[in-house]
């Protein structure tokens, strides 16, 4: 996309890409190449040609290159700022075009923790596919939280109250957590010798972490992941007891439950779309989906015999 903008330091009217501007702010944003390039899902080195080429069109100096990070300049951060509104307005403009899109082929994007969607809503979800012509669901797993507001995604799922402004959160279930381990580990384990399977340090803030940690004590753990079917399948092959959800470990037949008390603490499951996506009949054919699945899988989100 070109847009026109005028040049810094001069009246003169240059065409800009788009393209160099939203790298620019993900590293803004981010302060790194790498977590920038992930964020839109290229090679660092892109990100860092992208911004050189906005310098170079705009006549300025955006950031400072430091040894292990950038550094926005006083100019960087005035452009960020606008930056930030294009986006904005961007964003709009297409949230527009789909909300009064009346064609019967629509992508409905959703995301959420990537084993919650592999493992439990994608074969119950997909086969909506067949019942309207034209709709493509699109799963993306993803450990961030997405940016609703600026249209990184139409539905998504979380384990999280939101915080957002102008975004419709609909309460989902309640997770249930609980101690797993193998058949074999759990019936010849020796309580005061358990090793654990936990979080790397990355997801040391979740409610269930912290409690296994209370729990590890020094002992620490015998193996850290930010893998969740990781630690599921290192708990499977006897290598220690994992803080499992209910909905994902309570139906495989080598795994046991151990009881802890206190037990881990739950916690809720939301369903978030901007209210304008909302609107739109074939999301929100999405949306009631997702809702009955939920709904009907609520005794087993908590553990409960179904």
């Amino acid at each position: 996309m070109r847009i026109f903008a005028q040049r810094m330091g001069d009246n003169a009217q240059a065409a800009m890409d788009w393209d160099n501007l939203k790298f620019f702010l993900a590293l803004a944003e981010t302060g790194s190449l790498s977590r920038a390039a992930k964020q839109h899902r290229v090679d660092h080195s892109t990100v860092a040609r992208r911004v050189e080429a906005l310098e170079a069109e705009l006549g300025v100096r955006l950031v400072e290159r430091l040894t292990r990070s950038y550094r926005i300049t006083a100019e960087g951060e005035r452009v960020r700022e606008q930056v930030r509104k294009v986006k904005a307005g961007v964003t709009e403009i297409v949230r527009l075009a789909r909300d009064t899109d009346t064609s019967p082929e629509r992508i409905v994007r959703v995301s959420g923790p990537p084993a919650l969607l592999s493992r439990f809503l994608a074969a119950r979800l997909l086969p909506l596919q067949k019942e309207h012509a034209g709709l493509r669901i699109d799963l993306v797993g993803e450990v961030r939280q997405v940016n609703i507001n600026q249209g990184e995604t139409d539905l998504a799922l979380r384990l999280v109250r939101p915080v957002e402004k102008g975004i419709v959160a609909r309460r989902l279930a309640v997770v249930g957590y609980a101690l797993y381990g193998s058949r074999e580990r759990v019936a010849g384990r020796a309580t005061n010798r358990q090793e654990y399977l936990g979080y790397d340090e990355s997801l040391d803030h979740l409610p269930q972490q912290r409690w296994l940690k209370t729990l590890a004590g020094d002992r620490g753990f015998a193996l850290r992941s930010n893998d969740i079917t990781t630690l599921m399948t290192s708990a499977r092959a006897s290598l220690g007891l994992a803080v499992l959800p209910c909905i994902m470990a309570q139906h495989e037949s080598d795994l046991v439950r151990v009881p802890t008390d206190p037990p881990p603490p739950k916690r809720e499951l939301w369903l978030l779309f901007h209210r304008d996506v909302g609107r739109s009949p074939t999301v929100r054919a999405v949306i009631n989906r997702i809702t009955e699945i939920t709904t009907a899988a609520k005794r087993a989100f908590l553990g409960e015999p179904v």
